[in-house]
């Protein structure tokens, strides 16, 4: 249970008035709930989408920008402000200790508000297409997001810290990386098995996991060459990013 809440009061906006301990056991559990608590944002989104077209009768677009306003406000902005500064640090240009200094800034330059705008335009249009289709399946909106922090685990667990400071230095710290990787292997197979039984098919699943598999390989291999390895806000890029292109990848198949 202190997973659990530790992950909703770390990596959501949900308020968690409680003071719980920071141990090896409890962040590891942390980590073990996150997409949980990935998918439980996607049910949101996706009551949020069945009201709005089904009660109140509005059209897809407004749909979806009130879905992605919704994972927006669920997450405090949290994964948008790590893929927003890794978009300033990345196109200055600059060395690796300049890119891991704007990191740390908290000013947001125009990259990185560029970088922002698309991702947010990006996203709604994928939605208001995959609406307009009629396919806003409930079992899409619980595995994306849960299958998006899955592969975060993974990279932030199999990735050296590119500081020795910082809240993911204090998290890698205490992870237990083994116990993390097997719990979140198990759990995105059988996410990945749920999805093509409900969908009932097997191509689309498969083709998830190989992009799933791509994208971390290579984002893992470009952080590690530009930032020399794995911050915050690099976990938070990749979550959005890794979002986007899933549905992306969904909206091949339907």
């Amino acid at each position: 249970m202190n997973g659990l809440l530790l992950a909703m009061q770390f990596f959501t906006a949900i308020p968690v008035r409680k003071e719980l301990p920071l141990g090896r056991r409890e962040v590891t559990a942390m980590y073990v709930a996150f997409p949980f608590v990935g998918a439980a944002i996607g049910l949101a989104m996706y009551i949020v989408s069945e009201i709005v077209l089904n009660y109140l009768e509005f059209g897809t677009f407004l749909a979806a920008v009130l879905i992605v306003l919704v994972g927006i406000v669920l997450t405090g902005g949290l994964h948008l402000d790590g893929w927003a500064d890794t978009g300033d640090a990345f196109f200055s240009y600059k060395d690796r200790e300049k890119r891991l200094e704007i990191l740390e800034d908290p000013r947001l330059g125009a990259f990185g508000t560029m970088a922002l705008v698309l991702l947010i335009i990006v996203k709604i249009a994928v939605f208001n297409e995959i609406l307009m289709r009629g396919t806003g399946n409930i079992a899409l909106y619980i595995a994306i997001p849960f299958l998006a922090r899955a592969a975060m685990n993974l990279y932030f667990s199999t990735v050296r810290l590119a500081k020795d400071k910082g809240i993911a230095h204090f998290f890698k710290q205490k992870i237990s990386s083994s116990i993390v990787i097997g719990w979140t292997l198990v759990s995105s197979a059988m996410i990945l098995f749920a999805l093509g039984f409900m969908l009932k098919s097997i191509l689309i699943p498969v083709s998830v996991a190989i992009v799933i598999a791509m994208a971390f390989f290579m984002f893992r291999n470009w952080s590690l060459k530009h930032f020399g390895g794995v911050s915050g806000d690099l976990c938070g890029a990749f979550i959005e990013g890794m979002e986007a292109l899933l549905w992306l990848v969904i909206l091949c198949f339907i």
